[in-house]
């Protein structure tokens, strides 16, 4: 390879990487920048889905200890299920004082694989915005429900598709999106999405800028594997990663998923959005948060490094 060659590979490995950067963009309200490094170190920000730590502590003092750990978002399911206007409201001043975002979260439960439950979904979602906005939360985590009995797999594909696509302009009047999670048959056989290429594949057929599909790579490691593959193809309609190791949902390092490879491609790719701890430590909490914290963060800075400096060489060669 030449220099005016080894040029156009570097440059087009840094155009790539800046591509993946802007495809990702979400279409609703999103912070600027990220917390989660120095200088801008990685692309990608970092938060914790709720439910895995400090359960049956007091919401403000779970906050507490998620951002001991040095994380500045957490993600829910239904930690405000019962909670007053006034709850919801000193939810936010916590928060705020924290300097914390609620990234995402769950609440609407009816199927996607059912065309009969379709109107009270999208009824549902509609509603289901104003708890949103009052948590100043903008991304909703959807499933699409277990499979249902007489209708088969292409069937229930297409009702989530046509579904999702109606639901996505519910989304967009209400300022929000929304995220497709898979499921892996171990926890729960009836499910219909157990796999995440086929979540993009109906993402893709969507086609709705405010539907993207959440990447479970603890779920799909058990149901498929091929993880990073699948990241690299379908980069573009990913909205959220969530994170935890196989066997046993904890923390990173503790099993079969190499992670650091991982946090490497999502900087690669130029994914901006957030990766989400969804893991139940295997010790102290905020030790265990707070190492894989800094297991992404090392891990996704490299890459971002080096990505840096193929595109420093580009524009050298190039103009050698």
């Amino acid at each position: 390879m030449n220099r005016r060659e080894f040029g156009r590979s570097v440059a087009g490995l840094a155009a790539g990487a800046a591509a993946g950067s802007i495809s990702s963009a979400m279409p609703v309200s999103q912070s600027p920048g990220s917390k989660d490094s120095v200088a801008g170190a990685v692309p990608f920000k970092l938060s914790v889905m709720l439910w895995t730590v400090f359960r049956g502590q007091p919401f403000a003092q779970r906050l507490e200890k998620v951002a001991e750990a040095g994380f500045h978002a957490v993600e829910l399911v239904d930690e405000f299920e019962s909670w007053t206007k006034d709850d919801f409201a000193a939810a936010r001043r916590k928060k705020h004082d924290l300097g914390m975002e609620f990234d995402a979260t769950a609440g609407v439960w009816h199927t996607l694989a059912d065309a009969g439950d379709r109107d009270a979904f999208l009824k549902t979602v509609h509603d289901f915005s104003a708890t949103m906005h009052e948590l100043e939360c903008t991304r909703l985590v959807l499933q699409t429900g277990n499979k249902v009995p007489g209708l088969s797999a292409v069937v229930m594909r297409a009702n989530c598709i046509e579904t999702l696509k109606r639901a996505g302009d519910v989304a967009a009047q209400n300022g929000i999106e929304l995220l497709v999670e898979n499921i892996d048959p171990e926890e729960n056989p009836k499910y219909f999405l157990t796999s995440s290429a086929e979540g993009f594949d109906i993402v893709r057929a969507v086609g709705h800028p405010h539907v993207k599909f959440l990447y479970d790579f603890f779920h799909e490691q058990i149901s498929e594997g091929n993880l990073i593959a699948k990241l690299q193809k379908n980069i573009e309609l990913l909205g959220l990663v969530h994170v935890a190791d196989v066997p046993g949902r904890h923390e990173p390092g503790t099993g079969e998923i190499h992670y650091p490879n991982i946090y490497r491609k999502l900087a690669e790719l130029g994914y901006d959005r957030y990766v989400a701890m969804e893991f139940l430590p295997t010790g102290e909490p905020v030790a265990a948060l707070a190492a894989a914290r800094e297991m992404a963060i090392k891990s996704g800075a490299t890459q971002n490094k080096q990505s840096s400096n193929l595109a420093v060489l580009g524009r050298s060669y190039a103009t050698a």
